[in-house]
């Protein structure tokens, strides 16, 4: 898991028992929410930047054209 993603494989489920599933299936959400977590939370970082950025482009412009 170095690259933040559970790889399985067809042989690795049907190895598995259904508690050993179960937990796969569990660690593979709980991997995809901490991911989640951690692009929504650079996607308000970067729209929060953009809009400050926006804002101040949209008064320099006005102030330049007036």
């Amino acid at each position: 898991m170095g690259n933040g993603f559970i790889v399985l494989d067809e042989k690795d489920w049907e190895g598995a028992t259904p508690e050993q599933r179960d937990w796969m299936i569990f660690k593979t959400l709980k991997s995809m929410d901490d991911r989640l977590r951690r692009l929504e939370r650079w996607n308000k970082a970067f729209s929060f930047a953009g809009g400050l950025a926006g804002g101040l482009a949209s008064a320099i412009g006005i102030k330049v054209g007036t």
